[in-house]
């Protein structure tokens, strides 16, 4: 049975490089960034960060840049079918709806599952949210997080490409975005 009482945001960060990943190593997720909305309050509840242990790359010097993940910090994580394990356990994610901005995130969800023969955490219910502001606001085109939080005038909070704040802050569009249809 679905649960209707939370949406689960996600962001990742995953492993990347200033221009392609060098031979042997593939893009890995190395934060799962969470942020949980009450769907009754459409306010944002609880954020958490799950890091997790590479084990087909490293994390590059670009990749620190731009996340401020080190490899020393990953390298503490746990595996990534133990963050699968937490999801499923902590969020109830496959009876939940769950959210990220835009697709990148659940297309390396699947990939990565595969890749690793590790069940996939989710249910089939996913929102994209970038998709669905530009399309409520009538968009010419879909926007970037940074600039959905400009447009919407809602503060950013915390550093952008950190997973844990990333997903805060798409709770906060997504809050905005309930609100609003439900206030019309």
């Amino acid at each position: 049975m679905p649960k209707l009482d939370q949406i689960v945001v996600i962001d990742i960060e995953a492993t990347c490089w200033r221009k392609r990943s060098p031979p042997g190593e593939h893009h890995e997720i190395i934060e799962v960034g969470i942020a949980t909305v009450d769907v009754s309050l459409c306010q944002p509840l609880e954020k958490d960060s799950i890091l997790v242990k590479p084990t087909l790359s490293t994390v590059s010097e670009f990749c620190t840049e731009l996340t401020t993940l080190t490899q020393e910090q990953v390298d503490t994580g746990v595996s990534f079918r133990q963050a699968c394990d937490r999801l499923r356990k902590d969020y109830h994610t496959p009876k939940r709806i769950w959210a990220s901005y835009g697709n990148y995130d659940r297309t390396q969800f699947e990939k990565q599952c595969q890749l690793m023969q590790v069940p996939y955490p989710f249910s089939t219910r996913h929102i994209n949210i970038k998709t669905l502001l530009a399309v409520l606001y009538g968009l010419p085109q879909e926007v970037g997080m940074a600039q959905a939080l400009e447009f919407l005038n809602l503060p950013p909070i915390g550093t952008h490409h950190r997973g844990v704040d990333d997903a805060w802050n798409i709770a906060h569009i997504l809050a905005h975005l309930m609100k609003a249809y439900r206030h019309e």
